[in-house]
């Protein structure tokens, strides 16, 4: 159980230091971190939690992630079920810490940092906008992610890489989507902010697997393959 322990925990603390700066501290009054500061703070909260659960579980964080490196085989198929659950688990707990917090003063939560396309969009982009936005970007999410744990990688760098190309993506697409790339994240806010959220997360599921999917079938081009008499291809 210590690695869908540690999943749980790192989801829980993605959510809560990434949602949690859009919901608390994006715009408040005159010293607001925007939507720079909120792409920022996903980023760190991928980098601190893979070096601290890195080496116990991986540190997916996100069920699109580990379907996409089990699709690459990079992660046992038999285990995804159970970082899935935990990663799930872990989002509605940060959100339900995260809605204690910010309901303490009484203010409207409004969206409450999820997910959505048309009317729920940031910038009011349509759900074509938004499925393709999700497919690329968590696509190249996952080639980051592949890539940069490769055995041919330089070592101990993928945090970085991984934590910086997550800020990356959402100073990209947070005027589109609010970002997802991760189903987990995308539910447990979406359980809170209720409504409509809630018949659009669909899409943030869907797009997010594709995406990694494709990686996975995109990366395989890049790995080494053993010929009979032993050279790399």
């Amino acid at each position: 159980m210590q690695k869908q322990i540690a999943e749980f925990l790192g989801t829980l603390w993605l959510v809560l230091g990434g949602c949690g700066s859009a919901v608390l501290a994006a715009a408040f009054p005159e010293v607001g971190i925007g939507l720079l500061g909120v792409a920022l703070a996903f980023g760190l909260t991928v980098l601190t939690m893979a070096y601290a659960i890195g080496h116990i579980s991986g540190c997916h964080l996100n069920p699109a992630v580990t379907i996409g490196l089990a699709a690459a085989g990079r992660f046992p198929k038999g285990e995804v079920l159970g970082y899935i659950i935990a990663q799930v688990l872990g989002g509605l707990a940060g959100a339900g810490i995260l809605w204690v917090i910010a309901s303490g003063n009484g203010t409207d939560l409004g969206g409450f940092a999820a997910n959505g396309y048309g009317a729920l969009s940031p910038g009011g982009y349509g759900m074509v906008s938004a499925l393709v936005c999700e497919v690329v970007m968590t696509a190249f999410f996952l080639l980051i992610i592949i890539g940069s744990t490769d055995d041919r990688a330089p070592a101990g760098f993928a945090p970085i890489a991984i934590g910086l190309g997550l800020t990356l993506i959402h100073l990209i697409s947070i005027p589109v989507t609010n970002t997802s790339v991760n189903p987990a994240r995308s539910l447990s806010q979406a359980v809170f902010a209720g409504g409509e959220y809630l018949t659009q997360v669909w899409l943030f599921w869907v797009a997010p697997i594709a995406g990694a999917v494709l990686a996975a079938a995109i990366y395989r081009v890049f790995q080494v393959r053993r010929t009979p008499a032993g050279f790399n291809t």
